[in-house]
């Protein structure tokens, strides 16, 4: 349940600032109110999901520039799992990463949106996973689930979808070669093309306050006079 949830909100079924309703999700899942809390209280220590009290849960709303700044984290931390990986990389990881890569072409093939971001996570991370860093695989995964229910590549259009392969392509050989040096250069460049992309599609600014109302003053006897809005 805790893993059907979590996936409903990184590939964008209930979007950010959705409700996230205990007994709804309890009928759902056939099981009681205490397991979905839990799992809520789970997502909320990975920042997917917020809590406040009388209000229940939410799917976390990141703030005006957030999603930039994950972006930027998410890029760093790859190039740090790189780095590693394509110096540990053997035989069995490259042909890991050129089935991912032949399921993206695919997906970019088809014009399927949640497929290509579904295959391009699936591409990093045959790309990353040889680092056999854990703990920084553990965050960069982490970052990767807050950024994804934006749905940052959707509405690419085919001559954007096709840039972005061709940079996929350029990692993937780049990889295959052992050639750190191509490898980084690529993938700085793509974190680059995806930032200015983000930039752009940034979240939305939070809902307007209400008006402030301010009281005149009178003087004794005279009639209230009207608020200001």
């Amino acid at each position: 349940m805790l893993a059907a949830i979590r996936r409903d909100i990184v590939e964008g079924v209930r979007p950010p600032g959705s409700a996230l309703e205990v007994d709804v999700l309890a009928a759902a899942h056939d099981v009681s109110r205490i397991p979905v809390r839990e799992a809520l209280m789970t997502l909320v220590g990975e920042g997917l999901v917020e809590h406040q009290p009388r209000r229940g849960y939410t799917v976390t709303r990141l703030a005006d520039g957030e999603l930039a700044q994950l972006f930027a984290v998410r890029g760093s931390l790859e190039l740090a799992a790189l780095a590693v990986a394509v110096r540990l990389g053997g035989p069995d990881d490259v042909a890991r990463a050129r089935a991912a890569h032949e399921a993206l072409r695919r997906a970019v093939q088809d014009a399927d949106e949640r497929e290509y971001h579904r295959q391009s996570r699936a591409f990093h991370a045959a790309l990353t996973r040889p680092s056999a860093m854990p703990r920084l695989l553990g965050v960069f995964d982490r970052v990767w689930d807050l950024t994804d229910p934006y749905r940052p590549m959707e509405d690419l259009g085919p001559a954007e979808a096709a840039r972005l392969h061709a940079e996929h392509e350029v990692l993937l050989a780049a990889f295959a070669a052992g050639d750190v040096q191509r490898l980084l250069a690529t993938a700085a460049a793509h974190q680059e093309s995806l930032s200015a992309r983000v930039r752009t599609r940034d979240s939305p600014p939070p809902p307007a306050a209400p008006p402030v109302r301010r009281a005149r003053h009178r003087t004794a006897g005279a009639p209230w006079p009207e608020e200001e809005a």
